[in-house]
């Protein structure tokens, strides 16, 4: 039988073997059994592939999004399939080589070359170099929306200024108004540190939320503007009830779906995050228990360079704070030397 957590190793990990296992809280999943960036059934068996050099699932696989215009999901496969390919990166180079034109490969390079970059001190040189690529990936289908969320990354890497920035917006918003991911990079540029302040980034997820259908992803995006607020150590710019909207905004979005379903995971770290900082630590607990075992490196990887560990650790405090076993709030800060950067690619 295939080991397929060995084979996704360099994508998906489970709780370090070094730290022991803690016996679980009620309705929750030991430390063991936590895990970190897990894919889907249908993810997991295109990756299993691709770390055996066939790049015909992950093909198949983006492909389907494309005929289904299920923007969301290409999104979250395009990210998740370019990290895979940064540690492996054979199946990619043989399916660009035997397709070099194929819009789904186009897009898996253009995310990787994006990725790779941020990854550089020479952040904003490199990533003029990979203009190019985003150009091929948009063009390859004209109705994707996923490659204009890279070109609004790439805007904003490179320091582009406004009005050329509000093209690309426009160019995305044509091709999908409610998606989700160009809506997380036009928040980005309008983070305080870059071109705006925390306040207008309320602005835009309030009424971008407020637009958006109830299922949509949108929905938990007033949220991700107070995750910024809160990391960045501004939160005295927004008053504490626009804070707490954003929260009860995202609460709600979160109950629409089962309890530990992986598609909502990351919504639901960020909002776990979220709800400690405000001290409502109660909600944090309901939260913790809708994430059950799918811990997710969004938010806790832009405060600790173990995003695992982090996330273990405020669980455990969630669980002393609500058993009344922790005499004062204490909130999860970045282990990172500097402060957390909520700007950070």
């Amino acid at each position: 039988m295939v080991n397929t957590m060995a084979l996704l190793h360099p994508f998906s990990r489970a709780a370090r073997t070094s730290r022991p296992a803690a016996r679980p809280a009620a309705g929750l999943p030991a430390d063991d059994e936590v895990l970190l960036d897990v894919p889907d059934d249908r993810l997991g068996s295109a990756l299993v592939a691709a770390a055996g050099g066939a790049h015909g699932p992950v093909s198949a696989l983006l492909a389907d999004t494309r005929t289904r215009s299920d923007w969301e999901t290409r999104d979250r496969y395009a990210r998740r399939l370019a990290a895979f390919a940064h540690a492996r990166p054979e199946w990619l180079q043989a399916w660009s080589a035997a397709t070099p034109q194929d819009p789904d490969a186009l897009l898996i390079r253009a995310q990787l070359a994006v990725d790779d970059a941020w990854r550089s001190p020479a952040r904003a040189e490199l990533l003029r170099e990979v203009s190019p690529l985003i150009t091929a990936a948009a063009r390859g289908d004209d109705h994707d929306p996923v490659p204009w969320r890279l070109a609004l990354d790439h805007a904003r890497g490179t320091g582009a200024g406004p009005k050329y920035f509000g093209e690309l917006w426009e160019a995305a918003l044509r091709r999908a108004p409610h998606h989700y991911g160009c809506h997380v990079a036009a928040l980005r540029y309008l983070a305080a540190s870059w071109q705006g302040s925390h306040r207008e980034c309320f602005d835009f997820a309030d009424l971008a939320a407020q637009d958006a259908p109830s299922g949509s992803l949108i929905q938990a995006l007033p949220s991700r503007a107070a995750f910024a607020c809160l990391t960045e150590g501004v939160g005295a710019e927004v008053p504490r009830a626009r804070l707490d909207a954003a929260a009860d905004r995202a609460i709600a979005f979160s109950a629409r779906f089962p309890a530990a379903d992986p598609w909502p995971a990351e919504i639901r770290n960020k909002l776990m995050y979220v709800l400690v900082r405000l001290d409502r630590w109660q909600e944090a607990l309901t939260e913790l228990h809708q994430i059950g075992p799918y811990a997710t490196s969004f938010p806790w990887g832009r405060l600790s360079d173990d995003p695992l560990a982090l996330f273990l650790k405020v669980r455990g405090e969630i669980l002393a704070r609500t058993a009344g076993l922790m005499p004062s709030p204490r909130h999860p800060r970045s282990e990172r030397a500097g402060r957390a950067r909520s700007a950070d690619h």
